[in-house]
């Protein structure tokens, strides 16, 4: 079992989760995140003065699956992410993690059952 927890911009959302339906994954988390990586956050103007907006609004996606859908649902976050055929700089990043344990609170299913 992994987790993957991914970094997107939010206007990507819709496209990654259409694409991750198309692959059977079905059940994920979104939070509303900021940060910054090499974009280093931009400038804007309000009522005549400049400030600087450091940090950037983003979306995590957190999704818990079993290891036959680890490279579906990293393919299908890089279909849905990416911004043209190849890119640009604040597209987000994707971060695989090992799940030790999954309890379902329901029915108190244990491990892949419970995903």
């Amino acid at each position: 079992m992994k987790l993957i927890m991914a970094i997107i911009q939010p206007g990507r959302l819709e496209a990654v989760k259409n694409a991750l339906t198309e692959v059977e994954v079905v059940r994920l988390t979104v939070m509303d995140v900021q940060g910054f990586g090499r974009q280093k956050g931009h400038t804007e103007v309000y009522r005549g003065h400049e400030f600087a907006v450091n940090l950037l609004r983003k979306v995590q996606l957190q999704i818990a699956v079993n290891e036959e859908f680890v490279e579906p649902t990293i393919q299908a976050i890089i279909k849905g992410g990416r911004t043209g055929e190849k890119g640009t700089i604040g597209d987000g990043k994707i971060f695989v993690l090992p799940m030790d344990d999954c309890i379902r609170i329901r029915t108190g299913e244990r491990g892949s059952e419970a995903i």
